[in-house]
């Protein structure tokens, strides 16, 4: 029965719910998105070009791996775990003899791949299609066949793939140059090759085996084989056979060989699609869980507002005998049944959503193209379901009062709002505000990004949760604070001034999404600056040197660095990369220790960096906090391509930011990472730019810099690190300035008999609109206040963890901006529910039945 009176409820006052449907239906759509994501993460294929005809590769394992046993209660309890390694490890190349000894191999294939850039004008090669150099024997395993010319075969000689010959205008015999490992070298195009199917994202170089090895700079090692069957032999059981084979065979640095078949051939190929997994899962969780604590707060201030509106209906019920639990159920019946309609819509909606969002991230760059997205069904009924539950939720926490008073203090509530907001209310928000208090607390004493992120967030969303519980007493208060200039500004300010006081619950749920609005967005776009403006300027602090050499290709060539050093002057080429203390990451820098002081002054505050060399390490305070480490500490680590290292501790510097958090000997790094170009070449010297640029006019693509120039390209590589972050959560904010707009909306257009009688008693229309204005600002300007205080408060506490400083890093024309924007969307979203409520003459609404 009470499933009948839903329907008929929700039949006859859709404008009532539609509200609510809105609000449900956007929820749904960002929870799918995020479920689309997370997918991709998990389950999401990476299809394989370049060992497309080999059914089976061999390849080093790209993972770190730790192990812990517990004994607890008589009882042992092992748990494996495993982290990716930054870079490409490597195989003994002797392992061949191995392979080829299994029955059902008919060949295998030993594969080099590194990087071969070409540097020709028009052979610039497409950020969607990175090149990669091999040799010329592994064609075979996409395959590559000539279509013009012959193979290489001295080291000079090369083939390049039909795509970069068609943009490039090359045929056989013209030249090329390529920047690959070593310094760029001319090469002469021998002949032209194709593949057997389409390869959409790399752009392939081959090279005589000799000079492949040469640039592959792994003597003895490989970067995999491709292990071909014998005909008859099932992939299946080739793999089986040659995993049998291996096992227990060791790679170098103790690295397990991992065999591969079908799907995860993929894998082996495009490690930053492999890597971008665990991204695109860490991302879409943290979308998904913002989006849902997001949602369940402006859900629940969306029912409490409908509720709110429903008091009279709902104190007449329970005055006919209606129990509470029969309140409580049509109340739950009508979220469901909205909830059902809204959650399925907005499911659908999401696929689209998280596929557009997926393509903006390629565009991007944050996660590779290799990485197809995938969809099922388990993300639309994953946000089916969580909208039903918070619908039934939203629906259950807002009608608790309503359902439990006695009938007569409800029909005497419908009448005239209560003056103080229940205890109970009062509690739960002040518990959640300490709650915000601890985040915050927590926050200054974060050091790293990855474990700030999610609790910055989380603390918006907390605090501005006991907003939503404390509204009523916090609008009362910022009436009592502008009542007496609202009273001197005229008949409409008076009015507005009545109804903030007479109605603050009311415009409490109007408050809420305004308030997480402002403060979310403050947030969102100051929290990377704060962190990216911090490290670059200790960087501006720490570095030396005179000038500054960068290049607009893969980096800087040991050989221009050699040309640059004389006597008198120093030059500290700095690679970056990734090491591993157990399944830690930290950033790292390779650099030249060599009169290194004179260019690089990360703030030494213990030891010294001038017995910095390939056996030892310098370290920053940050690491040597968690790590427990002083000069003379050893470190085991694991360098980015999974070679163990156990160097020793020789230095503590402040700056970890702005110089990484573990310092090495460049030329350690340098064997150890896919690119060991340099990223950039510090320079001190007593020359000016233009005699350095002359010097350096034989490698393209390299510029010398001015420090504040390297800088400001550093800022512009920021800024565009963090449009990723604010696309991840503009869904989220989007999704909160619409929940503004929505509650704006429902909280004016029910207020048709309001502004009627108003008018009836002798209020103008201008009057009118001129109250509602009145209000919208008020209501802004506490909002304003309370979530520019969540922002500064959640930003001042990631400051203190990350930089050690409150100082984080608002721009006032942004935050303005936000401001603005707020304002805007609280004032149209107000007049014109407004203006449309007014059209109708005032005695047909007063005389019309309730």
């Amino acid at each position: 029965m009470m499933l009948r009176y839903a329907l008929q409820t929700v039949r006859a006052r859709k404008g009532g719910f539609l509200g609510a449907f809105f609000a449900l239906m956007c929820a749904a759509a960002l929870i799918s998105a995020c479920g689309t994501l997370l997918e991709t993460g998990l389950r999401g294929t990476i299809a394989t070009e370049r060992y497309a005809a080999t059914p089976v590769v061999v390849s080093a394992d790209q993972n770190v791996h730790q192990t812990t046993v517990k004994h607890k209660k008589g009882k042992t309890k092992v748990k494996h775990k495993a982290k990716p390694i930054a870079e490409r490890a490597w195989l003994p190349g002797d392992l061949a003899t191995e392979l080829r000894k299994v029955p059902g191999v008919r060949e295998v294939i030993p594969e080099l791949t590194f990087l071969a850039e070409p540097l020709a004008p028009g052979a610039a090669v497409d950020k969607d299609r990175p090149a990669y150099g091999h040799a010329w024997d592994s064609a075979a395993l996409t395959p590559y066949t000539l279509t013009t010319g012959t193979a290489p075969k001295a080291d000079g000689d090369l083939v390049i793939d039909r795509r970069l010959a068609e943009r490039a205008h090359l045929e056989p015999g013209d030249r090329l140059t390529v920047q690959s490992t070593q310094s760029p070298r001319t090469y002469r195009v021998t002949g032209i090759a194709a593949p057997a199917r389409e390869v959409r994202h790399q752009t392939a170089l081959f090279f005589s085996t000799a000079e492949a090895r040469r640039l592959a700079a792994h003597p003895g090692q490989v970067t995999a084989f491709g292990v071909l069957p014998t005909k008859g032999t099932d992939a299946a059981v080739l793999k089986r056979a040659v995993s049998t084979a291996l096992h227990g065979t060791k790679a170098p640095h103790g690295t397990t060989a991992q065999v591969s078949a079908g799907d995860g051939r993929g894998a082996v190929e495009f490690l930053d699609a492999a890597a971008a997994r665990t991204k695109l899962v860490s991302m879409g969780g943290a979308m998904g869980g913002t989006s849902l604590l997001v949602a369940v707060l402006v859900v629940v201030g969306t029912f409490a507002l409908s509720v709110q509106q429903r008091h009279r209906e709902l104190a007449l019920l329970r005055a006919i005998a209606a129990t509470p639990g029969q309140i409580r159920a049509l109340l739950g019946r009508e979220a469901l049944i909205v909830g059902a309609a809204a959650g399925t819509t907005g499911a659908l909606a999401g696929l689209p959503l998280g596929s557009w969002l997926h393509g903006r991230f390629v565009a991007m760059g944050a996660v590779p193209g290799t990485l197809q997205h995938t969809v099922s069904v388990f993300p639309p009924f994953a946000a089916l379901a969580a909208t039903l539950l918070g619908a039934w939720a939203a629906a259950r926490i807002s009608s608790r009062r309503i359902a439990r008073i006695r009938p007569a203090e409800a029909l005497a509530e419908a009448r005239a709002e209560r003056t103080r907001p229940a205890w109970g209310r009062i509690l739960a928000g002040l518990a959640l505000l300490a709650g915000g208090a601890v985040l915050v607390a927590v926050l200054s004493v974060l050091r790293t990004e990855p474990a700030s992120t999610p609790v910055t967030f989380l603390a918006v969303v907390v605090l501005a949760s006991s907003v939503a519980l404390l509204g009523p007493l916090l609008v009362r208060a910022a009436v009592a604070v502008l009542g007496g200039p609202l009273a001197l500004t005229g008949p409409s300010s008076r009015l507005a001034r009545a109804n903030l006081r007479g109605h603050a619950a009311r415009m409490a749920s109007v408050v809420i999404p305004l308030t997480l609005l402002i403060g979310m967005t403050c947030t969102v776009l100051f929290v990377q600056p704060t962190l990216g403006n911090a490290a670059r300027a200790q960087a501006r602090e720490g570095i030396r040197a005179d000038w500054v050499v960068a290049a607009q290709g893969p980096g800087v060539p040991a050989e221009a660095a050699r040309r640059l050093r004389t006597q008198h002057d120093t030059v500290t080429e700095v690679v970056r990369t990734t090491v591993r203390v157990g399944l830690d990451k930290y950033a790292a820098r390779g650099v030249t220790p060599v009169g290194l002081t004179r260019t690089w002054d990360p703030d030494v505050t213990a030891g010294s960096l001038k017995k910095l060399t390939e056996d030892t390490v310098a370290v920053s305070e940050l690491a040597a906090d968690q790590l427990h480490l002083k000069p003379g500490s050893p470190l085991k680590l694991t360098l980015g391509d999974g070679t163990p290292a156990t160097p020793t501790v020789v230095a503590v510097y402040a700056k970890g930011l702005g110089f990484g958090d573990l310092t090495f000997a460049h030329d350690l790094v340098a064997r150890h990472v896919d690119n060991p170009l340099a990223t950039s070449v510090l320079v001190s010297t007593a020359r000016t730019q233009t005699q350095l640029a002359t010097t350096l006019r034989e490698f393209p693509g390299i510029h010398v810099l001015a420090p504040a120039a390297a800088d400001s390209i550093q800022a512009a590589r920021q800024q565009a690190n963090a449009e990723v972050n604010y696309l991840a959560m503009g869904l989220v904010l989007a999704f909160t300035a619409i929940a503004v707009v929505n509650t704006l909306a429902m909280s004016v257009s029910e207020r048709v008999r309001e502004f009627a009688l108003l008018r009836l008693a002798g209020a103008t229309r201008r009057q009118v609109l001129g109250m509602l204005r009145t209000e919208a600002l008020s209501v802004l300007l506490l909002a304003t206040a309370l979530g520019s205080g969540i922002a500064l408060a959640v930003l001042t506490a990631f400051s203190v963890g990350m930089t050690g400083e409150a100082a984080p890093a608002v721009t006032p024309l942004v935050y303005v901006a936000v401001v603005a924007l707020a304002g805007l969307l609280a004032l149209v979203a107000t007049a014109l529910p407004g203006r449309v409520a007014l059209r109708v003459r005032p005695v047909t609404v007063a005389t019309a039945k309730e």
